[in-house]
């Protein structure tokens, strides 16, 4: 797959007001990324915060992906720029990092997915470039990764406009079960506090031109739907293991 072209197609996606829809694994097994990497997905996102993979695993996975023309790209574990470097040199397309709260810590982890002049990341040999083979032309790509912060407390609120301006940000992702903890408010999706957090998270990434995105967890055509015409462009559909509890349930058993 070429990564590089993709990677452009979704960006002109979101720069273009059009919807960019992916999907999350947390399993740790290639077969399901491939199954979801022939789903029809722009992107896949491997969950490196709650999922159960590890760094050595992400090289298969990634390929697996690849295969249906699907950009991999990688949920760190956590907003460092060790985690950056090892998912992009995998083979991520790109990062969404947890737990975004302020403008300096999000430039700080665009400048650790680039390499110079760009950023400051470590330039290498490595899976994404095959070793080397590929250095030249994976050179492009590493200066561009698409970066997505996401938005799940209520310090990252406070601080959105400072953190919707920072350089090379392509969207944010609105992480609804962390974001409603931090308000004191858990799974309670429908409750006006929360939900009016959510529309100025929106409403201030339309006024600053930075798509913004929700997960939707539970898979259903009809939410997924109603977040298009509320204007989300950067949507992830479900999870693997949510799918696979979802549709494996015995048709007959009641309750």
């Amino acid at each position: 797959m070429d990564r590089l072209k993709k990677i452009v197609e979704i960006r002109n996606k979101l720069i273009s007001k059009e919807v960019a829809i992916g999907s999350w694994i947390q399993l740790p097994n290639s077969s399901v990324a491939e199954i979801i990497g022939h789903s029809g997905y722009d992107w896949v996102a491997v969950d490196l915060e709650h999922g159960s993979m590890s760094i050595h695993q992400l090289p298969d996975i990634f390929r697996a992906l690849e295969l249906g023309d699907t950009l991999p790209l990688a949920r760190l574990s956590e907003p460092h720029p060790k985690d950056c470097k090892q998912a992009l040199d995998a083979g991520a397309g790109g990062v969404i990092v947890p737990m975004i709260e302020s403008a300096v810590q999000l430039q700080n982890i665009s400048d650790s997915i680039r390499w110079p002049p760009s950023g400051n990341r470590g330039v290498s040999f490595n899976r994404a470039n095959l070793f080397g083979k590929n250095f030249e032309s994976y050179t492009d790509e590493a200066q561009n990764p698409l970066l997505v912060a996401m938005i799940e407390n209520t310090n990252a609120i406070e601080n959105l406009e400072d953190i919707l301006n920072v350089r090379g940000l392509d969207s944010i992702l609105i992480g609804p079960y962390d974001l409603s903890a931090s308000m004191g408010l858990t799974a309670q999706f429908n409750h006006s506090e929360f939900i009016d957090a959510v529309e100025y998270i929106k409403q201030t990434s339309k006024k600053l031109k930075i798509a913004c995105g929700i997960h939707i967890v539970s898979p259903s055509i009809s939410e997924l739907e109603k977040r298009i015409i509320d204007g989300y462009q950067f949507l992830a559909y479900s999870i693997d293991s949510v799918f696979l509890g979802h549709y494996s349930k015995n048709p007959l058993l009641k309750g």
